[in-house]
Parts: structure tokens; C-alpha cells; sequence
């Protein structure tokens, strides 16, 4: 009876459990999440995606290497997979829309200051000159001393012209910029001490990416104070420095003449935006976009480390797999009333270039584009973690994101934090030409994880695919999801 007590009672027990295990599958799934399962699969799928971007065979993804070409491809097996077709609107470049881009590297340069028969080549520690040309030249041309001023000085004051400039916190770049719009020959920004011009080395003594422009022609130039008083006589320095000081100051022509040359070297580098489209069954209502920055920096890492590659897992090849799985999980919820297009920009580490070459270049008229979702570095915060809303108040986004929000039961984080990050992701270059494009994720929003991620794997050789997060961007996911299924409705989002 004892033994067969325990029999019965083990049988009541397993027809418990299978009770339990099927009430529990019975059990809805709160609105703004996945099934356990479906997480689960999505979670494989964005490991595998992250993983094979962020491996060492692509390189880093640095735009124009073989790395790129391999982004590029993986990228569009996967849209066309789930039934993507090319968004680019132009039949010679099917998927992929090319960027011009420059790459530079200062080689050397020299100031030389003409005072009669004095010439003086100022030390390279205390100077240093920089142009985006190979090689730019400005021979014995007139010195005009302009202190702190800058938007009172007229073209006629300036064309022509050498400026020199006193360096001032914060304000020098956009300075310089006026004094080139004004045609000036060349510009001397004179700083204090040898530190200064070693922090100026250091910030461009590298390669750079940039589009093709006019400031390629710009000639740039850094000297000490002490240096170039030496050159122009001490006396004079002193005197023209308490001059500067005075409210009544105006330009004075130096006496000495400089020449300044600059080497670099120079040449193109072939890349691309890669865009994808879904087409709507209601042409001509708009569409939505989705974007993430496909590119990092290669090798980054000090020359002395013996592992040098900087893979990007977290930045931003998590973002492009996450940008993947939505087009993945709306192409199967639809269709949809609004094309969706999805695309992949390039150099977006060297400021947002590709971003803007998208802008700058639509394959669909930019007024046309209801909403723009943004996916940057999304593999950091755990799950639960509050929404960073980066763009609230900039766009008519707002009462959309709100209403969803709260029917995911999601909350937002601090708005001081994700303000900072506005202008340091694509959605910015986009908000400048009025697409209303803003960014929606925990990474934003969970400061902790994201200090934690700047101060210890940002742009380094440590952003690996071994340090992912995905319980947020799982909940980013669906967020999502829930946003672009409305906003592509015309009737659950029609337009004013």
C-alpha cells in the first residue's frame, strides 16, 4: 500500500506538471515581447549574423577593403532571402550605391617665416602644416595678424591673404572655416605651448576618409606662440599680443611674409551605401526607412599589440544584424501598405558621410520618407532596461513612439542622457535634411552598461563577439516591429 501510495502519487504529480507545461503554453505573450521560443531563435540568428560581421576574415569592415565587399554581399543575401529586392532606383547599380571617397595621410610640411633678409624654418615640434592635396604650396605670401576677430573681417580684408589666428577653445574650427569662405591663402592657428601641437598631431597625423571638396584646397597651419615670436621678432609678438586684447583691436599686416607647404598622401577609395526595399501594396503613400552603419576601422589597435583588428561587433555590427532581423520579421508580417527600404551606410566612423551621401542622393524623393529607424551599437544593455529616445522633440515621431511605448509597457530613460548622442549617429545627418529619423534603443538608455562599453571596448581591439548583450535589443526588436507595422498602415498611420 506504501509502495503504491508513492506510484499514485508520482502519477498525480507528472499529470500536474503536463497540466502546468500546457496552461503554460495557453499563456499570452505581453504585447511588447517575444515567445521564450522566439526569442530564443532570434537571439541564435543575431549571434550567428553579429559573429560572421564581426569575424576576422571581414577585416573590420573598413570602407574600400576586401572586408567591405564581404559586408556588402552578406548583407544582400539576407534581404533577398526574405524577399527584398535592390532600393537603389538605378539600374547600373543594382543594391549598392557608390560613395566617393578620398582617403589622406599627412607626409610632411614645413612654415618658413621672410623677415629680409631673415629666413626662419620653424622646429616641427613647435609647427606643423596639413592640406588634403598631394602636395600645396603658398610662397612668401603677406601675414595678416587678426587676433580673436573673425566675423567683422570682410572678403576684401581677407582674399588673398595668410591668417593668423590666436587659438581659441571651441570656436577656433568654426573661425577657420569663415577665414577660407573669405578666401584666405592659408591660415596659422597660433596656440600656446608644444602640448598643443602635439594634440593637434595626434588628432590628424592619421588617415583620414572624407568626400571630395573645396577644403581639400584649404591650407593648414599650427605654430606656437614661441616660435613664431621668435620669427617675427619677439618685441613685435609681445606687442601684437596685448593689442589682440583690446576691445578697438583691428588686423594688422606683419612685416614678414611666410611660405608654407604640405605634403600628403592621396587616393581614392571606392565604397558604397547598400539599400534594400520591400515593396507596399499602395504605391506613392510613402515608405519607411530602416538604417545601420555597415563600417568600422579595420586595424586600429596600437602598432605594439599583437592583436591590432578592431572587429566592431558591438559597433555596429549589431546593429546591422539587428536592422536584418526586422526586415526579416516584417517582410513575413506583411504586406504592407508602405515600401519599406533598409539600408547600410558607409563611413559613418569618419562622420556620417554616407548618411549624408544618402541624403544628399535619395533613390525616393526625402519628403516621401514617413519615418527613419536608426540601429547603433545595440548589443549592450540588458533586458528590462528603459528606452533611450534620441530625437525626442525633433521630429512629428513623437505621439507614435509614445502611444507604442505604452502599449510595450516599455519606459524611457533620461533624457539628458541620449540628448548627448544626437549628433553622433546617422539619424542626425538625415534629421539635417528633414527626415523625421530618430533612434529607439536600451543602449541609450542604460547608462551603466554603456559607460561601461565606452570606456572598455569602444573603438577597440575588445569589441569582440564574445562580449554580446542581446537581452535589450531583443526588446529593441520588438519595439520596433510594433512601430513600423503601424507607421507603414496607411490607416493606422495615415499622414496629415
Amino acid at each position: 500500500m506504501h509502495q503504491g501510495g508513492k506510484l499514485i502519487s508520482g502519477m498525480k504529480a507528472l499529470a500536474a506538471t503536463v497540466a502546468l507545461a500546457l496552461l503554460s503554453g495557453c499563456v499570452t505573450t505581453p504585447v511588447g515581447q517575444y515567445s521564450k521560443q522566439e526569442s530564443a531563435q532570434i537571439a541564435q540568428r543575431l549571434t550567428t549574423d553579429i559573429g560572421m560581421l564581426a569575424s576576422e576574415e571581414f577585416g573590420g569592415r573598413r570602407p574600400g577593403t576586401a572586408g567591405e565587399d564581404l559586408t556588402l554581399d552578406y548583407v544582400r543575401k539576407n534581404l533577398e532571402s526574405a524577399g527584398y529586392v535592390s532600393g537603389t532606383n538605378d539600374p547600373a547599380n543594382p543594391w549598392r550605391a557608390p560613395v566617393e571617397l578620398v582617403s589622406t595621410r599627412p607626409e610632411g610640411g614645413s612654415m618658413e617665416i621672410v623677415l629680409g633678409r631673415k629666413r626662419i624654418v620653424l622646429p616641427p615640434e613647435q609647427s606643423v602644416v596639413y592640406s588634403a592635396r598631394k602636395r600645396t604650396l603658398v610662397e612668401q605670401a603677406p601675414i595678416l595678424f587678426v587676433g580673436f576677430e573673425s566675423e567683422t573681417l570682410g572678403e576684401d580684408v581677407i582674399r588673398g591673404n595668410v591668417i593668423a589666428m590666436l587659438a581659441e577653445p571651441g570656436v577656433s574650427p568654426q573661425r577657420r572655416s569663415d577665414f577660407f569662405d573669405k578666401g584666405a591663402a592659408a591660415v596659422i592657428t597660433l596656440v600656446e605651448t608644444e602640448d598643443d601641437v602635439a594634440s593637434v598631431k595626434a588628432s590628424r597625423n592619421r588617415e583620414r576618409l572624407s568626400r571630395p571638396s573645396k577644403n581639400d584646397d584649404f591650407l593648414s597651419a599650427y605654430a606656437t606662440y614661441g616660435a613664431f615670436g621668435n620669427a617675427i621678432g619677439n618685441a613685435e609678438w609681445t606687442k601684437l599680443l596685448a593689442q589682440a586684447q583690446e576691445d578697438e583691436f583691428s588686423p594688422v599686416t606683419l612685416k614678414a611674409e611666410v611660405t608654407l607647404e604640405a605634403l600628403t598622401d592621396r587616393h581614392d577609395v571606392r565604397t558604397a551605401n547598400l539599400i534594400g526595399m520591400l515593396p507596399g501594396t499602395k504605391p506613392g503613400t510613402g515608405a519607411v526607412l530602416l538604417l545601420a552603419h555597415w563600417d568600422h576601422l579595420g586595424d586600429c589597435g596600437p602598432l605594439e599589440d599583437a592583436d591590432r583588428l578592431c572587429n566592431g561587433a558591438v559597433d555596429n555590427a549589431s546593429g546591422v544584424s539587428l536592422m536584418m532581423e526586422l526586415a526579416r520579421q516584417l517582410s513575413a508580417s506583411g504586406p504592407h501598405d508602405r515600401d519599406i527600404y533598409v539600408l547600410a551606410t558607409t563611413a559613418e566612423e569618419w562622420g556620417l558621410i554616407g548618411a549624408e551621401a544618402f541624403a544628399e542622393s535619395p533613390p525616393i524623393p526625402l519628403e516621401t520618407i514617413v519615418a527613419a529607424f536608426n540601429f547603433d551599437t545595440v548589443a549592450i544593455a540588458r533586458s528590462g532596461s528603459p528606452v533611450g529616445f534620441v530625437g525626442e522633440g525633433r521630429t512629428r515621431l513623437d505621439d507614435v513612439v509614445r502611444e507604442v511605448m505604452g502599449e510595450a509597457a516599455r519606459e524611457f530613460a533620461d533624457r539628458e542622457l541620449t540628448e548627448q548622442f544626437i549628433r553622433r549617429q546617422d539619424a542626425w545627418a538625415l534629421l539635417q535634411h528633414d527626415v523625421p529619423a530618430v533612434v529607439l534603443s536600451t543602449a541609450f538608455g542604460d547608462k551603466a552598461a554603456l559607460d561601461s562599453y565606452l570606456i572598455g571596448r569602444y573603438h577597440r581591439a575588445a569589441d569582440n563577439p564574445d562580449t554580446l548583450e542581446l537581452g535589450g535589443a531583443i526588446e529593441d526588436l520588438k519595439l520596433h516591429q510594433m512601430l513600423v507595422e503601424r507607421i507603414a498602415s496607411t490607416t493606422r498611420y495615415p499622414l496629415p
